[in-house]
C-alpha cells in the first residue's frame, strides 16, 4: 500500500469535517467526493447525492462486489466544546463531526478500491458506492442508487467497528401504538382510562419474551421510549399513545415480529416502517472467511445501518468505535484509518485468492 494513498484518504476526510453534510443536505460533500474521483483519472457517475465509481477493469461476467459507507452526518451533539466543522489532529486523534461515523470507515475503503482500481484480471468487479441519508434511513440513498448500479453479489458496508466483522445486525421496529378508552370526569366514576388500558400492553412489552434466540444476535428486544395521554388535571384521557423501539434479530422477519406482537396486545400497532430488515451472513460465505483470515473477529452488530436495506449478503466492517459515533468532540484516531485500509487491502487480497483457489 503507498503511504501517499493513506495520507490522501486523511486530506479527504478532513475536507468532508470541513463541509457540512446533514442528511438530505449532502451535494457539497458528493461534489467533493466526485471531484476527488476525478483528479485520480476514475470516471465517476452521482444519482442525486450518491457517487460511485467502478473497477477499470470491470467485466459484466465476474462477480461484483459492492464497497459502500455514507457522508451524511447526524447534527452536532449539543456537547461539542469543539468546532464540528474544523477538523483538527491532536496526539493522533482526528476530531470533527462525522469523523468516526462513518468518514474514517468511507476514506478507508476509498483508499482500498483506489488500490485495485488498475489491477487487470481480478477475478471480481469493485463498486465503490458513497451514499447519502444513512442516518436517517432515508429513500434516496442506498436503497434508492442500486437500480442505478449493475447488479451486486456481495458488499462490504463500511461503519465503525473496530475493524471486527460483523456478520449479522437487528434490524427495527419502532412502533406508534395507541390505546382507546373513553373521556369522563376524574371526579365521578365514568369514563374509561386510556392509561391504565395502555398499562396492560405497556406491560407486556416490559415482560415479553420471544422464544426463538439467534446464535449470533441473542433475544429480541423490545423497549418502551416515548408514552403520552391526558390534557387536564381532571379529565379521564379517552387515548394513550406510546412508542415501542424493537431490535429484530435474523431468527424473526419483521412480519412474524408483527404477527406475535399484534395477537398479545389490545391496543392499536402502526409501525413506521418495514425496511429496517435484519441481515445475516454466513461464518462460510468466501467474503466471511477473506476477512475471518485477515484477522477479523465476526460478531453480531446491534445497531442498523444501510446493511439493512442491501439485498445481497453483506459484512460490516471498519475503523472507528461505534461507541463514538454521534458523541460530542467526535474523533478518529489516524492509525486507525491507516491500519483499516490495510486490512481491507488484506480482506479483498484474501478474497481473490478464495475466489482463484475455489
Amino acid at each position: 500500500m503507498k503511504t501517499d494513498i493513506k495520507e490522501k484518504a486523511i486530506r479527504l476526510l478532513c475536507n468532508l469535517i470541513a463541509t457540512p453534510s446533514f442528511s438530505k443536505e449532502e451535494d457539497q460533500t458528493a461534489q467533493l467526493i466526485a471531484d476527488f474521483f476525478k483528479t485520480e483519472s476514475v470516471k465517476t457517475q452521482r444519482y442525486q447525492n450518491n457517487v460511485w465509481v467502478a473497477n477499470r477493469d470491470f467485466s459484466p461476467g465476474k462477480p461484483t462486489l459492492l464497497l459502500n459507507s455514507h457522508h451524511d452526518t447526524v447534527r452536532p451533539n449539543p456537547g461539542y466544546t469543539r468546532e464540528p466543522f474544523r477538523a483538527t489532529i491532536e496526539e493522533g486523534k482526528l476530531f470533527g463531526l462525522g469523523s468516526n461515523d462513518a468518514g474514517g470507515p468511507l476514506v478507508s475503503l476509498i483508499a482500498a478500491f483506489l488500490h485495485y482500481y488498475d489491477r487487470d484480471n481480478l477475478p471480481f468487479n469493485l463498486i465503490l458506492a458513497a451514499t447519502a441519508e444513512e442516518e436517517i434511513s432515508g429513500a434516496n440513498g442506498i436503497e434508492a442508487l442500486l437500480h442505478h448500479l449493475p447488479p451486486c453479489d456481495y458488499a462490504i458496508v463500511g461503519e465503525p467497528t473496530q475493524m471486527e466483522v460483523a456478520i449479522a445486525e437487528k434490524g427495527l421496529l419502532v412502533l406508534d401504538c395507541k390505546a382507546l378508552g373513553k373521556a369522563g370526569h376524574a371526579a365521578r366514576e365514568e369514563g374509561v382510562n386510556a392509561i391504565y388500558e395502555a398499562i396492560d400492553d405497556i406491560n407486556w412489552f416490559k415482560h415479553h419474551r420471544f422464544e426463538k434466540i439467534s446464535d449470533v444476535l441473542g433475544p429480541v428486544k423490545m423497549s418502551v421510549t416515548v408514552i403520552k395521554a391526558g390534557q387536564a388535571h381532571n379529565q379521564v384521557p379517552a387515548e394513550c399513545d406510546f412508542t415501542v423501539d424493537v431490535r429484530v434479530t435474523d431468527a424473526y422477519s419483521l412480519e412474524e415480529v408483527m404477527e406475535e406482537i399484534r395477537s398479545n396486545v389490545k391496543c392499536e400497532v402502526k409501525p413506521r416502517s418495514l425496511r429496517i430488515r435484519p441481515s445475516s451472513i454466513s461464518k462460510n460465505h468466501i467474503l466471511t472467511q477473506a476477512a475471518i483470515i485477515a484477522g477479523c473477529k465476526p460478531f453480531g452488530s446491534p445497531t442498523t445501518s444501510d446493511q439493512a436495506l442491501l439485498p445481497m449478503p453483506s459484512v460490516k466492517i471498519g475503523p472507528g468505535d461505534s461507541a463514538r459515533s454521534h458523541s460530542a468532540n467526535e474523533f478518529i484516531y489516524t492509525r486507525e484509518i491507516e491500519e483499516g485500509i490495510d486490512r481491507y487491502v488484506t480482506i479483498l487480497s484474501n478474497l481473490e485468492k478464495l475466489i482463484t483457489t475455489g
